[in-house]
Parts: structure tokens; sequence; C-alpha cells
């Protein structure tokens, strides 16, 4: 007869789930409060996010909806609320990914946390005042072809592309977090990355293909231009994190 399990085995899962169950209840909260807060800055933010658009010439912004107005003030908010619970957010996200630190290696998140944040804010403002200048001047009159026009540009659509663009670039400048953690587990190597830099620089290119907001090649290339650097910083930090685990391992 074939013997039933174990409650006691469902347990890990169970847990994963409520730490996840946590994390999002934790997160939401973070978000909403910070909404709630930036709702009375979301006029003086979205004047700010479309600089881009205003400080061009003969491009004026419409609504075509009568709820559009409200709408974009609400998304205004909740993109406030998200800056503003950011490093609750990723505290919340790091802590999940690395259940497994032991009680005295937790104090690597107080490390994790702050750069993780530092790096997100850092390729958000590289694509606010570089990327998304460029690329929007490439895109409307390089697109605009012989025949002249007069651009308009909807409110929701433009929001719904620069917080596109500022997640991206936020999200790829992770990379050197994410490398540094593999190396510092064993996973990886900093001899490794540097074998592979012929790979890294191809899988790094088909990347900001994919994941570029835009197909156009200025944003691809400024895109790529910082993802490499960022592997090169990640391999020369590897070795210092490496020589430190070998010490640590050495030690025991």
């Amino acid at each position: 007869m074939r013997r039933r399990p174990s409650k006691d085995a469902n347990l890990p899962l169970l847990e994963h789930v409520l730490a996840l169950r946590k994390v999002l209840v934790i997160s939401a909260y973070a978000v909403l409060l910070g909404s709630a807060i930036g709702w009375f800055f979301s006029d003086l933010t979205f004047a700010y996010l479309a600089r881009p658009v205003t400080m061009l010439e003969d491009i004026r912004f419409i609504t075509t909806t009568p709820m559009e107005p409200m709408l974009v003030k609400i998304k205004v908010s909740m993109f406030i609320g998200f800056a503003l619970a950011l490093p609750i957010l990723l505290w919340q996200i790091w802590s999940f990914v690395l259940p497994a630190l032991k009680q005295n290696e937790r104090k690597y998140l107080y490390i994790i946390v702050p750069s993780s944040v530092l790096l997100f804010l850092a390729g958000a403002a590289l694509c606010f005042f570089i990327v998304l200048p460029l690329g929007i001047k490439f895109l409307i009159y390089a697109g605009s072809g012989g025949v002249q026009s007069t651009p308009f540009v909807t409110k929701t659509s433009y929001l719904g592309f620069i917080l596109t663009f500022l997640l991206t670039f936020g999200l790829v400048f992770q990379l050197p977090i994410v490398l540094l953690i593999l190396i510092r587990i064993g996973i990886l190597s900093p001899q490794t990355l540097a074998k592979k830099r012929r790979w890294a620089i191809l899988t790094i290119v088909i990347l900001a293909v994919v994941i570029s907001p835009t197909p156009d090649l200025v944003t691809q290339i400024l895109m790529a231009g910082p993802m490499y650097l960022l592997y090169e910083i990640s391999i020369w930090l590897g070795y210092l994190v490496a020589r430190r685990r070998e010490k640590e391992l050495a030690s025991k």
C-alpha cells in the first residue's frame, strides 16, 4: 500500500507562499501610502516628467477623453508612491530572494538594498536626462518623413512611454547586484565573467534590442553601453567579493 505523504512535506512550500504574501502585502501598503502622499504633488511631477516634450518646439499635449486627466493624475500619484516606497520594496524583494542568508549574513542586506536603490535611481536618471531627450527627438523628427505635420501627444500615451523607459533602465542597472550575489554564493566567478566577455557583449546587445522600449538604434546603443560598463565593474568588484569568500571558507 502506498504511503501518503505527511503534511510536514508541504511546509517549505507553505512557508514560501506565506513569505511571498507578506512581501506583497507590505509592498502594497507602502505603495498605497506613498501614492496618497504623491497625490498632492502629482501635477508638479507630471509637469517635470513632461519636460523632454514641452522643451521641444511645436509639440503639444492633448487629452482625448474626459477621464484622461484624472487617470493621468492617479498614475502619476502611483509612480510617486512607487518611488517613495522603493527602499521598502527592494528590501522586501531581496529578503525574499535571499532567504538562505544566515543570521550573521543578514548584514549584507544593509549593503545590497542601498546599492540597489542607488543603481535604480542612477538608471532612471540616465534615462530621463540623456536617453529620453535624444530618443524623443529622434522618434518624432526622424519619423516625420517628407510630409510636414504637427505632432500631438496624449498625456496617457506619453506617461506610459516614459514610465516604461524609467522602469526598464532602473531594472537593467540591477545587473551588478545580481552578478555579485552569484559570485558571493559561488555560482559564478569573476574569472568566468572575464573569459565570457565576447558572449556577454552579444547577450547585452540582444537584450538591449529585446527590452528597449523603442526600436531605434540610438536608444539601444544608449542602453547597451551602460550595461556593458556595469558588467565590467561587476568583474572587478567580483574579484574583491571572491577573495573575501575564499578567506571566510579558509577560516572555517
